[in-house]
């Protein structure tokens, strides 16, 4: 039995307040993480608000965390004691289904998720399936990494799953959390980038993270310039937007995806899609070995993401600087238990 010191919330009207809980003896396949970071998610404040109706309360947010390992089960052979790791949004799969078996843990069909009806990473520390904790490459600074455990595998994710090539010329609808990893993942892989934003002050920090070309979404002009002539576009924003638009500026073939939780069904306009053979489409967060492909991406290419810092002990604050829409691009906490 472990003692664990964490941040929870009793409701979803109610600040965050110190709370401890105790976890049972670790499990032969699990991993202790003692948190070091953990980045702060739009998701943590979705859940808080029970918009998604899975929250339990208390709860404890935290699905980007990095730390060290404390403690492991005895199957566990991959991981020792003292290495660095990495936990994302899931924290255990089946190892059975088909989707397992098949290297998609990412689409299994009984995961566990870190903070679904668990405690999350704003604490001490944080359990998982040894799979689920990915070792950290040399080279990335462990302060600014949580982010890329939820935000950055759910952009690089469709790069490989939908085989975006080199020579592709690809949209990153949203300059925010998602969507500044989105442009450096895609300058890096070696495309054409153009940031389409509704925010104008953004289009200086896009083309530093490496768009090419930006598009002010408010002008309708500028969305005819671009007709027909993207092969890849991904929409990072939780906003209902003018799909039709979006499809209108596919190339042939091209495919229209969403990692953003957007409130209302897509409608697709059949006559576009089957003249031009175009698609639109949806991914939820990578399997291990997608992760472990970003990490080591990341690491060659120094694509790391644009943080601030708050203490974990002041996690009432930053979820106040998130709702108001003023993170550039994501925040990240430092454990500070003991301190």
């Amino acid at each position: 039995m472990q003692s664990i010191n964490a941040y929870a919330a009793n409701s979803e009207k109610e600040q965050f307040k110190e709370f401890e809980y105790t976890l049972p003896d670790i499990g032969p396949d699990q991993v202790d993480i003692k948190v070091q970071y953990c980045g702060v998610c739009h998701s943590d404040l979705s859940m808080l608000k029970n918009d998604w109706g899975v929250t339990n309360y208390p709860f404890v947010p935290g699905h980007e965390v990095v730390g060290t390992i404390v403690n492991k089960g005895e199957h566990v052979s991959n991981l020792e004691i003292g290495d660095d790791v990495g936990l994302g949004w899931f924290s255990e799969s089946c190892m059975h289904c088909n989707q397992c078996l098949s290297g998609d843990h990412n689409l299994c069909n009984q995961p566990e998720q870190t903070i679904v009806e668990r405690y999350g990473g704003f604490a001490s520390h944080v359990r998982c399936h040894w799979v689920w904790a990915t070792p950290i490459p040399k080279g990335l600074e462990l302060a600014k990494l949580g982010p890329m455990f939820c935000g950055g595998i759910t952009v690089f994710n469709p790069i490989t799953q939908f085989n975006v090539q080199p020579t592709d010329r690809v949209g990153v609808i949203g300059v925010g959390g998602l969507g500044h990893l989105a442009i450096q993942f895609l300058n890096k892989w070696g495309c054409d980038v153009t940031a389409f934003t509704s925010s104008p002050d953004k289009a200086d920090e896009a083309k530093k993270l490496g768009a090419h070309h930006i598009v002010n979404t408010r002008d309708d002009n500028e969305l005819e310039k671009v007709v027909g002539s993207m092969n890849f576009i991904i929409n990072t924003t939780n906003a209902n937007l003018n799909w039709e638009a979006y499809i209108n500026v596919l190339a042939p073939k091209g495919r229209l995806h969403t990692v953003g939780v957007v409130p209302d069904p897509i409608p697709v306009p059949a006559f576009p899609a089957i003249v031009g053979q175009k698609s639109v489409s949806g991914s939820p967060l990578g399997s291990p070995a997608s992760i472990n492909q970003m990490l080591e991406f990341s690491a060659r290419h120094s694509i790391m993401p644009v943080t601030e810092e708050f203490s974990m002990s002041d996690v009432n604050d930053a979820f106040k600087h998130l709702e108001a829409g003023k993170a550039r691009y994501r925040i990240v906490l430092r454990s500070d238990f003991g301190d």
